[in-house]
């Protein structure tokens, strides 16, 4: 006789803990394409607001921008970032710091002397276009193009393929990014 005493205890604990975890706030680490999609938007407008930021303050205000943006966006705080930037050549191919990373959009570093800044170009308008998006769970790769206006009203497409990482904080960050410029045939 006491068994069924035990299940109806045992269903009301359920029943109570059930009902705690449908009020309790529920995390969810699941990347949306919506989010990517203003990720990328959010990259775009950070270039232009560099290079904006130069052309009215120069390259101390623009580093020092262009350093928060990389907090904000890139994993750094993570471990290093599979950063492979449009314009690099060996022995500095890859920026897997943050120093590496901010000399590439800034230049100034006598460490990365062959970086002139490309977030320094007079960048006035950036757009990307997916060709597709993978989306698992708090991980999210996109590759596409990106295409990116000067001043003068040049367009330069560059294809990038970006991955981002869901923190616990429900922030995206860029964890790899590879850019190159489109292969034309000889």
């Amino acid at each position: 006789m006491r068994r069924p005493l035990l299940v109806l205890s045992a269903l009301a604990s359920l029943s109570a803990a059930l009902s705690a975890a449908a009020s309790a706030p529920v995390y969810n680490a699941n990347i949306t394409t919506e989010e990517v999609v203003a990720a990328q938007a959010g990259w775009c407008n950070a270039l232009v607001s560099i290079s904006t930021t130069y052309a009215e303050k120069g390259r101390d205000a623009a580093t020092t921008l262009a350093g928060d943006i990389l907090d904000q966006a890139y994993g750094y705080n993570l471990g290093p970032v599979l950063f492979k930037p449009t314009l690099t050549e060996a022995p500095q191919t890859f920026r897997t710091t943050r120093e590496g990373a901010l000399a590439y959009f800034v230049g100034g570093n006598p460490a990365f002397p062959k970086d002139s800044g490309f977030a320094l170009k007079g960048w006035t308008a950036c757009k990307a276009e997916n060709a597709a998006i993978h989306i698992n769970g708090d991980v999210a790769t996109t590759m596409g193009n990106v295409m990116i206006t000067n001043r003068d009203g040049s367009v330069t497409t560059v294809d990038k393929t970006w991955s981002y990482k869901k923190t616990d904080d429900g922030k995206l960050r860029i964890v790899l990014h590879h850019s190159s410029l489109p292969y034309r045939a000889p």
